[in-house]
């Protein structure tokens, strides 16, 4: 079920490339994750094929990640969408491989291919390959592979490049955008002609803003266990500066983003601590605390009581 809430999420953002996996199981929740899925597809097609019906919208064809491997199959480099996309942070999928962000089908796939391009001087072709977030989704998707010797010839390099088709009628859209921010300060521009406001006037956030920023909290959410970039450079990964991150933050979720960290690092470990056997060093280390010291001030800070009195409490519960 979290899977499906996150697959709601993402196609209620107006992301409709990501896919539920499909497995062997044959109940409710199989058939409403395929129903998702079939709906996805229907809605992404929906929206691609309307550029062939309206000759004043086209289809544009948008890169939508990009890998850079060597020839170990090790990544080397990343546009910074494929980070948000995949929900990793730059940091953890530089040196990383290739193969981790692929399903068990595609992996299969991939290294039938790597076994014949690689042994090839050059080597240029397409063919589908399934990636897994890190939230447990799916991203079928076309990959055009391309296979090249280094500058010096001593090293082979792959290029992989998964292009996005949409018709994006941006241009309408920004039009509206434009037209509601007009209405909006005219509006108040109005109201304000009787009185004299002092105050200082408010950041106006971007629809493009406030998208950057919720690829930001959903990348958070899912690496808890890891440290965060300085804002500077998670800024940097998600396209936006350090002040729009931190007043968009403020703005959106009513918390500063390492506020917002410590407070979901420590609502996880406080179900693990109820629901799991872990022990509590486990569950401080993959909720991101250096030490079990430290997980232990900051629990006790927040909730009153310590970790391993939830735990004690938790285990007579179920006694």
């Amino acid at each position: 079920m979290q899977r499906i809430n996150q697959m709601l999420l993402e196609m209620a953002s107006g992301n409709f490339f990501y896919r539920l996996e499909r497995s062997t199981k044959n109940d409710n929740i199989e058939a409403l994750g395929l129903t998702l899925n079939i709906l996805a597809e229907e809605i992404q097609e929906t929206m691609l094929h309307q550029g062939y019906v309206n000759s004043n919208s086209t289809i544009m064809e948008v890169i939508q990640m990009s890998f850079i491997l060597d020839e170990k199959g090790q990544i080397q480099m990343v546009n910074q969408q494929t980070c948000n996309i995949l929900s990793v942070l730059h940091t953890d999928i530089i040196g990383g491989y290739f193969t981790d962000f692929l399903t068990e089908t595609s992996l299969s796939k991939w290294q039938d291919f790597w076994k014949t391009g690689m042994q090839k001087e050059f080597s240029d072709t397409s063919f589908e390959l399934t990636f897994k977030t890190k939230g447990n989704l799916v991203i079928p998707k076309t990959c055009h592979i391309t296979t090249f010797n280094g500058k010096n010839n001593d090293e082979r390099k792959v290029l992989i490049t998964v292009i996005h088709h949409s018709n994006r009628q941006d241009k309408l859209e920004n039009e509206l955008k434009r037209s509601v921010f007009q209405f909006n300060e005219n509006h108040s521009l109005a109201q304000d002609e009787t009185q004299i406001d002092s105050r200082k006037p408010k950041l106006r956030l971007s629809f493009e803003d406030i998208r950057k920023i919720r690829e930001g909290h959903d990348i958070i959410i899912n690496n808890l266990e890891k440290e965060l970039p300085s804002l500077k450079d998670f800024a940097l990964q998600l396209g936006t500066n350090e002040f729009k991150l931190k007043y968009g933050f403020k703005e959106l979720y009513g918390t500063s983003v390492y506020r917002f960290l410590t407070a979901e690092r420590l609502r996880k470990a406080k179900m693990m601590i109820q629901y799991t056997d872990q022990s509590l060093k486990s569950i401080a280390h993959m909720t991101g605390f250096k030490s079990i010291s430290h997980f232990s001030r900051t629990f006790k800070k927040r909730y009153e009581y310590t970790p391993s009195d939830l735990r004690k409490k938790s285990l007579n519960r179920d006694e």
